[in-house]
C-alpha cells in the first residue's frame, strides 16, 4: 500500500490505516475474537497504523488491541489518547495525564507509544502544560510522536510552539466537513491529518439503518443525520454516491474513503471494522482512483456533507 507521511518528525505510515473504537464501544455488541481476527487481517493487507484510546472500553480497547498486535508489534504504529473522563468531561490535569500514559503502556503492553494524543482540548489546563508533560514522555523515550485530536487552530499553534505536533485527528468525510479550515494551517506548520469516522459513524458503510434499529447507548441514536428530519435525505445521498461507486465496480465505503484520499496527501483515514471481510473491503479503498469528473460529481451530489451535521 502506498504510504504517506504525518508531520516533518518522521512519522510515515499506510495510507490507509484502523481506528478501534469499535471493538470496545459506542456500536453495538462486541466480539474480542472477531475483532482481533480483523486487525490481523487488516495488518496482512498493509495496515500499518492503529489506533486507540484510553476511552475505547477505559483501558479494555488498548488491552485487545495490544494483544492483537504483539505477535507484529515491530511492522506497527500504535497510537492512543487521553484526557476524557468516563462523563466525558475533560482531565488534562498532568498528574491525570501521567497517571493515563504510564496506564497505556501497561494496557498495551508496549515500551513505547508510536503517536499520543490529548483527546480533546482541556479549558482548565493551558495547552502548554498538557504538552509539557507529554514531552516529558517524549524525553524519556516512552513517546515517540505527539498529536492533538479536536483541536482548534489556537491550541494548534500553541501546542506546536512548545513541542512539534506531528498529527491532528480530527472526524472528517464526506458528510462532516466543519474541519476543512483547518487544512491550511496544517499545511503552514507541517501537520499531518488522521480522519476518524471516516465513513460518517456508518452512515457510509453501504448499510444505514434507522436509528431505531440501535441500541439505547449506541453513539448514532445522538447524531443528527440520523434523526428523523434528516434521515430519508441523507440515505438519498447516500444512494447517488452509491450509483456512483457502483459504475466504478467500488462501494460506498469504498468510493467515501478514496475521496479522503484524494483530498490531501498528507490525510490517513482510520476506518474501523469487527469484521475481517469488511476491514478488507476498506483496505482497497487504496487502490480506487478517483478522477476530476468523478471528484464533481461527489460535489454535486453531497456539497455540503450530510444533512444535520454530525453532532445532534
Amino acid at each position: 500500500m502506498e504510504t504517506r507521511t504525518l508531520g516533518t518528525q518522521g512519522l510515515t505510515v499506510a495510507a490507509v490505516g484502523y481506528g478501534a473504537m469499535g471493538t470496545a464501544v459506542g456500536y453495538g455488541p462486541t466480539d474480542d475474537t472477531e475483532s482481533i481476527a480483523a486487525i490481523r487481517r487488516a495488518h496482512e493487507l498493509g495496515v500499518t497504523h492503529f489506533d486507540t484510546a484510553e476511552m475505547y472500553g477505559w483501558g479494555e480497547g488498548e488491552k485487545l488491541l495490544g494483544n492483537a498486535l504483539a505477535p507484529i508489534r515491530e511492522e506497527v504504529t500504535i497510537a492512543t489518547k487521553f484526557g476524557l473522563t468516563p462523563t466525558f468531561g475533560q482531565d488534562s490535569r498532568p498528574e491525570h495525564v501521567r497517571e493515563v500514559i504510564d496506564n497505556s503502556l501497561r494496557n498495551l503492553a508496549i515500551d513505547s507509544i508510536d503517536l499520543l494524543y490529548q483527546h480533546f482540548p482541556d479549558p482548565n489546563v493551558p495547552i502548554e502544560d498538557v504538552v509539557g508533560v507529554m514531552k516529558e514522555y517524549v524525553d524519556a523515550g516512552k513517546v515517540k510522536y505527539l498529536g492533538l485530536s479536536n483541536a482548534d487552530e489556537d491550541t494548534i499553534r500553541r501546542a506546536h510552539a512548545v513541542h512539534p505536533i506531528s498529527v491532528l485527528q480530527s472526524e472528517y468525510s464526506l458528510f462532516a466537513r466543519d474541519v476543512e479550515p483547518l487544512l491550511p494551517v496544517l499545511e503552514e506548520l507541517g501537520i499531518g491529518f488522521v480522519a476518524y469516522s471516516p465513513l460518517a459513524r456508518g452512515f457510509l458503510g453501504g448499510a444505514v439503518q434507522s436509528r431505531d434499529h440501535y441500541a439505547a447507548d449506541d453513539f448514532r441514536r445522538r447524531i443528527a443525520w440520523w434523526t428523523p428530519e434528516n434521515f430519508d435525505a441523507n440515505v438519498a445521498i447516500t444512494g447517488e454516491l452509491t450509483e456512483l461507486a457502483e459504475s466504478k465496480g467500488a462501494t460506498l465505503s469504498q468510493l467515501a474513503l478514496a475521496w479522503l484520499l484524494a483530498k490531501k496527501d498528507y490525510i490517513v483515514p482510520i476506518p474501523g471494522s469487527r469484521n475481517p471481510g469488511r476491514a478488507a473491503q476498506n483496505i482497497a479503498a487504496a487502490d480506487l482512483t478517483l478522477t476530476v469528473d468523478d471528484l464533481a460529481r461527489i460535489a454535486e451530489i453531497a456539497p455540503d456533507g450530510g444533512l444535520g451535521g454530525r453532532l445532534s
